[in-house]
């Protein structure tokens, strides 16, 4: 068996306490992915980054991991004396194991869910192994949900119950709603288990790519409306873009810059029914071409004005 080092795969310490680990994972995951990298070797390297997260973001099979010891990656090797008693995997029916051609990511695949004293029964359900994937969509797929497609090698049990790393093509549906950094939970779409054991999970780690328009915060968006001067002075009518559509504001006599007019019901949704608001931020804009007549005007507000923009900062 050839020893890899997963620590230094996900760039982390190997006394990286969780938090650290998964921040290592999210960075890398999102680098390498196969949907967005264009650097040479990504898919081969999302499934490393991905192979080492789903053994060290788990306490037993971490442990399980470190009792294996250090060792140059790529060296073959065979875990300590004892240590299949306590941690190994023994397929059905067979009165020892052999790790000979047996891949370190398949043999970890084997300890989900098991105990770390004594072997299984040869009949014990076997639940199946949890996988986790990071997905990038787009901002309109995660305001009206979307399906994805992925492929994933997975390990899964043979006719003879060892484990193998298989291929596999996955489809999910993503429901509206979803948020940047929202993970999502898939039953059912994980490794098969054995045994009469639950098939694993599938979780999703969402990331919304940013729009040119709205910025998210839950369920609410928020977007800048340009105003003209008299716009925010006198109050208008107008007409702006919202996810489901053009829509018409009323925009209040006096609007001041910064302000939040709020549009209800027009962020994010839910497929449950709940529903975000969508706030225009009022942004006072002036023209940037002035002919005469307007630079006149202009000078006959400033005269008969006396409001003062800066009162506040005086002595």
């Amino acid at each position: 068996m050839k020893y890899k080092d997963y620590y230094a795969t996900l760039g982390v310490a190997r006394d990286a306490g969780e938090p650290e680990i998964k921040k290592a994972y999210r960075k890398l995951a999102r680098k390498y992915h196969p949907d967005v990298s264009k650097e040479e070797g990504a898919e081969e390297k999302f499934k490393e980054v991905s192979e080492a997260y789903e053994t060290l973001k788990d306490a037993e099979k971490r442990a399980a991991y470190d009792q294996l010891g250090r060792h140059q990656p790529g060296e073959q090797f065979q875990p300590p004396p004892g240590w299949e008693r306590s941690f190994g995997e023994q397929p059905p029916g067979s009165g020892s194991f052999s790790f000979d051609d047996v891949d370190l990511a398949d043999l970890f695949a084997g300890l989900a869910g098991r105990g770390r004293r004594g072997a299984r029964r040869p009949d014990m359900p076997i639940p199946g192994q949890d996988f986790e994937a990071a997905v990038r969509i787009s901002f309109d797929q995660a305001y009206k949900g979307t399906e994805v497609e992925f492929d994933m090698a997975v390990a899964e049990p043979d006719e003879n119950g060892a484990l193998r790393r298989v291929p596999r093509k996955i489809r999910v549906r993503i429901p509206k709603g979803v948020a940047d950094g929202q993970k999502l939970r898939v039953p059912g779409k994980g490794g098969k288990g054995m045994n009469g054991g639950r098939d694993g999970d599938l979780y999703l780690d969402i990331e919304v790519q940013s729009h040119p328009l709205y910025r998210a915060d839950g369920l609410d968006l928020y977007m800048d409306l340009p105003l003209a001067p008299w716009e925010a002075v006198l109050g208008a009518s107008v007409e702006v873009p919202t996810p489901g559509g053009r829509v018409t504001l009323k925009v209040p006599a006096n609007t001041h810059a910064g302000q939040k007019l709020r549009l209800s019901g027009r962020g994010l949704a839910r497929p449950d029914g709940t529903s975000g608001h969508l706030y225009a931020v009022a942004q006072i804009v002036v023209p940037t071409v002035v002919d005469e007549r307007q630079r006149s005007l202009f000078t006959q507000l400033k005269d008969a004005s006396a409001f003062n923009p800066r009162a506040h900062m005086a002595d």
